[in-house]
């Protein structure tokens, strides 16, 4: 059944305990979902993880591992972050079906990825700025703490659900940038504003999470970020 899915990438950022990791591996197995990334995880390989795997080591083989979020995101073209927290600047904001919904309506499903943070504070207010959207679990309002592998198996769910529904050829989808080109952009943005005296750089305030909050809303395809940079490399030369 897995092979007829469509793969959307689980990633565990910084997760502190291995049983953990492997449980998430068993909840993916459970659900048919084989892509899952481990962004510097503070104990793996681990006897532990593969213990809780149970009969799911072959997935946690087959885990990917980088050093930092943006290296397991470089191709990535819709990220969602798992959050049972609300920040200080929103993110569109989905329920874990909705969540499911929108991952496998994507043209290529591989090239989505859901993230969760680790167990202690979840994910930082850094790590949700390279998302385009947050998904919460409803849960109880007077303990809503959820064990990372329960949450994972949540979405997870939903996630085959969704698969058994979602067309099977989708048309017309934007060929959107990935998170790699993305950050390129924030990069090359931030410092024409430097160089307008737009920005301050002693003084930033939040003025780039805003725009990333804005250009993540518009999840610009490739084509409108190549007309971006270009209209920030014009005006930083009409400025000099």
């Amino acid at each position: 059944m897995a092979g007829d899915m469509r793969q959307p990438r689980i990633v565990l950022v910084n997760t502190s305990h291995p049983g953990n990791i492997g449980a998430t591996a068993r909840a993916m197995k459970n659900m048919g979902l084989e892509q899952l990334c481990l962004v510097s995880p503070q104990h793996y390989p681990s006897a532990e993880a593969t213990a809780r795997a149970s009969g799911a080591d072959d997935l946690l083989a087959r885990a990917s591992c980088y050093a930092s979020l943006d290296e397991a995101l470089v191709d990535a073209t819709l990220v969602i972050g798992a959050s049972a927290r609300c920040r200080t600047l929103p993110l569109p904001l989905l329920d874990p079906r909705a969540c499911a919904e929108l991952a496998m309506a994507q043209a290529d499903s591989t090239h989505v990825a859901v993230v969760f943070g680790c167990e202690r504070t979840g994910l930082s207010n850094d790590e949700l700025d390279r998302c385009h959207y947050l998904v919460q679990i409803p849960s109880n309002p007077e303990y809503p703490s959820l064990n990372l592998a329960a949450a994972v198996q949540v979405i997870a769910y939903e996630l085959r659900l969704a698969a058994g529904t979602a067309a099977l050829e989708p048309q017309g989808e934007p060929d959107y940038a990935s998170a790699g080109q993305l950050e390129q952009f924030y990069a090359h943005l931030e410092q024409t504003l430097i160089e307008l005296e737009f920005l301050d750089p002693e003084n930033p305030r939040q003025l780039m999470r805003r725009l990333r909050r804005l250009f993540g809303r518009a999840r610009p395809d490739q084509n409108e970020i190549n007309i971006l940079r270009g209209i920030l490399t014009a005006a930083a030369k009409s400025a000099r």
